[in-house]
């Protein structure tokens, strides 16, 4: 069974910024799934298995962004 979980991603702006968060945190073993809502920052992460906040966390950073 996957599990569900929705993140609140502050600074994206635009539909490059949820593909560049959407493609870092695909990069996380498990994710099957990655939905941004850039208007609101919600982020709703499909996964295998429940993800390390961490991970979610270093990949929305890494993609320039903060997770709330």
């Amino acid at each position: 069974m996957s599990e569900t979980t929705t993140y609140t991603v502050t600074g994206m702006t635009c539909g490059h910024c949820a593909a560049s968060v959407t493609e870092e945190i695909s990069e996380i073993a498990g994710v099957e799934g990655v939905d941004v809502v850039v208007e609101t920052g919600a982020v709703t992460v499909t996964s295998a298995t429940p993800l390390d906040e961490s991970a979610v966390r270093a990949a929305v950073e890494e993609a320039g962004y903060a997770l709330v």
